[in-house]
């Protein structure tokens, strides 16, 4: 029996008549359409994914959309690659990935193939490097491999030449794998770090960051402080805001600053071209989205100067490595070193552990990137009008309706008495009895932070959809989380 199977089958009997001829339709394909927002009465792809999609899809997002129609049996093989315990629904991909199959077998193959030739770890991964680049819009001198994000982050962060006085503008939304190196900078370079208060729900656009980032950076130099760099999260993980990227590298272009972007949930997710952007670094992980093991990041570190970002390249040493060259960095378009080497190679690495997340990045360029990236974005916009129908757009925490500001992450307030919101014991315990109330065990999390004129930090419960998901488990989901939501009023 196959409770994939079986649950969309259950799922399909209550999907919403359309205007169109349904004979034929599989219990997949009503999957899609509900996704697509083809309700009833609409004979056309419908009003619910107008909204969500990168700025970097926009002129194709639809002909994607459309093809996630066609695609049904490829997005079905898809779900089959990973090896997931189908008595519990994993929506937490914000915290980790699940390796698929053909990965889990790329690790044991080599983890096997080091114990029987004894073999060491002395490399900067140059050729795995190679391979991983192209999907990132790079070149391999850019692209490092790290332990996680919060490892790339100190590696961006600390290894910078931070004189006293140095302002880093940020916000309240931050992680900690970049706010620690942020504290760690201020004790021990006298660095400043001022921070933007994060606008939260549905009423805001990539235009309200940039005008906030903006603000603020004139504000602190008509004070005569020394603005330096901008770093901020895209998303962030505690609501899933998509900073938007290129919007934001407008403001440092246009103040000359060092940008320091905490990408922990964009490789995977999203297919960003990160040479077109021109952000000196970005962090993320390679065992959330991208669905790589454990202990390994991608670093994106900007190493040449492009019509993108031709500012100049900041002055850089590295913190963690067994390979320095200590050379002026490049003033033109050509690399004057691989500095992704420097900061890969550190003494014996687990080879096989990037050669596990080599493999999941072949299978995300196989698939096709920008596919992926519409269908978690397909599927988050689902989500939104979902929980906007139960409990009102004032619910969310995470935008829906300008595209440049949405993820694969969704937080909102599940509470009938919305105060509840803001007690912490409620919301870990709704998040507790997701999983263990229902039978799909639905595997999802909470996260604190401030919302502006609240008297105090709000846990709103965050999801996450991917690629072995589909509309019934956002619909089963729903049907449970209100069902809770009214228990627990």
């Amino acid at each position: 029996m196959n409770p994939h199977a079986d649950k969309v089958a259950n799922a399909a009997a209550c999907a919403p008549e359309t205007a169109v001829d349904t004979g034929n339709w599989t219990s997949k394909r009503r999957d899609f359409m509900r996704m697509l927002g083809l309700g009833a009465g609409a004979a056309t792809l419908g009003p619910v994914l107008t909204a969500c999609g990168s700025s970097h899809a926009q002129s194709t997002s639809e002909a994607l959309r459309a093809q996630l129609v066609q695609d049904e049996a490829f997005w079905t093989g898809v779900q089959g690659m990973f090896v997931l315990n189908p008595a519990k629904t994993f929506m937490n991909i914000g915290t980790a990935g699940s390796m698929p199959a053909t990965v889990l077998d790329t690790f044991d193959t080599m983890n096997q193939a080091k114990a029987v030739d004894c073999l060491n770890g002395y490399s900067n991964l140059l050729d795995f490097r190679k391979q991983v680049a192209p999907g990132f819009g790079v070149d391999p001198d850019e692209l490092a491999f790290s332990a996680n994000t919060s490892s790339g982050m100190c590696h961006a962060i600390l290894g910078l030449d931070w004189e006293p006085g140095d302002v880093v503008v940020t916000t309240n939304h931050e992680h900690g794998g970049g706010d620690t190196p942020l504290r760690i900078a201020t004790n021990r370079y006298g660095i400043e770090v001022s921070r933007i208060a994060m606008p939260v729900g549905n009423n805001q656009t990539a235009a309200t960051y940039v005008a906030l980032f903006d603000e603020r950076i004139r504000e602190l130099k008509a004070q005569g402080k020394r603005v330096r760099a901008m770093m901020w999260s895209s998303p962030t993980y505690k609501t899933g805001t998509m900073l938007p990227i290129a919007e934001l590298m407008g403001v440092v272009k246009a103040h000359g600053l060092i940008s320091i972007v905490d990408g922990a949930h964009l490789p995977g997710m999203m297919a960003y071209n990160y040479a077109e952007l021109g952000m000196d670094f970005m962090s993320g992980a390679g065992h959330k989205w991208q669905c790589g093991p454990g202990s390994t990041g991608i670093l994106i570190v900007r190493n040449k100067m492009r019509a993108s970002n031709p500012l100049p390249l900041p002055k850089w040493y590295p913190i963690h490595t067994s390979s320095y060259s200590p050379l002026d960095r490049t003033t033109n378009g050509t690399a004057t070193y691989d500095i992704a080497a420097t900061i890969t190679s550190c003494g014996s690495v687990h080879t096989p552990m990037f050669g596990a997340l080599v493999q999941a990045c072949n299978m995300w360029d196989q698939i096709g990137r920008k596919k992926i990236e519409t269908y978690d974005l397909t599927l988050s916009a689902y989500l939104k009008e979902k929980i906007v129908e139960r409990w009102g757009v004032e619910s969310l925490y995470s935008p829906k309706d300008d595209p440049k500001l949405c993820s694969g992450l969704t937080s909102f307030n599940p509470f009938q008495n919305k105060a509840d919101v803001m007690v912490s014991q409620k919301s870990s315990q709704f998040v507790s009895r997701m999983s263990s109330d229902y039978p799909q065990s639905f595997q999802i999390r909470n996260s604190n932070f401030a919302v502006i004129g609240a008297p105090a930090d709000h846990y709103g419960v965050r999801v996450s959809t991917h690629l072995w998901h589909d509309a019934t488990d956002v619909d089963l989901l729903v049907d449970a989380m209100w069902d809770l939501s009214k228990k627990m009023a």
